[in-house]
């Protein structure tokens, strides 16, 4: 029998590239995108988009609205940082920071993994390039692996018990690139600008889009996104 998982998928290069291992591990993959009040809801779209060129068995759409809670720039009316050094980006963790996302996230593929009785689910959650979120180390991860065994029926009857995957944990944003490329992901139908326009065109500037064009320049390879600078 076929393995099946779940694949949470934003839209981003990193979900993108994730659900692209997953597949080439010879999963049926189960794709969770979320809209969650993000001021760059266009990457919903490119979700959507990705899912079906990937040839998911199914997409989800979870409508979350965080903007109740506020706390981040992402969904609350708070300045993007735009133009920050490396340092800058991981000196603290930023107000791009959402509470508990990926807590809520990996909650949500919990339960669709219990509908789909399988015991996978993969999150493109990295350690290395990344903007100083809590909910992106090893150590969340692993706590949330336990819980999760500790949290289902299936788990409790001991008849599987759930992993959680994180291929991208220990990787550079150029490795990622590369990988995807070496799987043949099209990049130009992701999204990972925080603050695009209203054409969804991508600003830049912000940490999303420099740590992304840094990674691209570091593969040696063009980034198919334009951007408004």
């Amino acid at each position: 029998m076929t393995p099946k998982t779940i694949v949470l998928l934003s839209g981003g290069l990193d979900s993108t590239t994730t659900l692209a291992i997953a597949e080439s591990k010879g999963y049926d993959t189960f794709a969770l995108s979320f809209d969650y009040g993000q001021r760059h809801s266009v990457e919903l779209e490119r979700a959507k988009s990705i899912a079906r060129h990937m040839k998911a068995e199914e997409h989800h759409v979870v409508n979350i609205d965080l903007r109740q809670f506020g706390g981040s720039a992402l969904t609350d009316s708070i300045d993007i940082p735009t133009h920050r050094s490396e340092g800058d980006m991981s000196s603290c963790i930023p107000v791009t920071y959402v509470p508990a996302r990926n807590t809520i996230f990996l909650s949500y593929a919990l339960a669709y993994a219990e509908v789909k009785e399988c015991d996978n689910i993969f999150i493109g959650v990295n350690a290395v390039d990344y903007s100083g979120y809590p909910d992106c180390r090893p150590e969340f991860i692993s706590a949330f692996e336990t819980l999760a065994n500790l949290a289902t029926k299936a788990g409790v009857e001991g008849s599987g018990k759930m992993k959680i995957h994180t291929p991208l944990i220990h990787m550079t944003k150029a490795e990622i690139i590369k990988k995807g490329l070496d799987l043949g992901v099209d990049y130009g139908l992701t999204h990972s600008c925080y603050d695009p326009d209203e054409s969804g065109l991508s600003c830049g500037a912000c940490d999303s889009c420099l740590l992304r064009l840094k990674g691209f320049k570091e593969a040696g390879v063009k980034d198919p996104l334009k951007y408004k600078i």
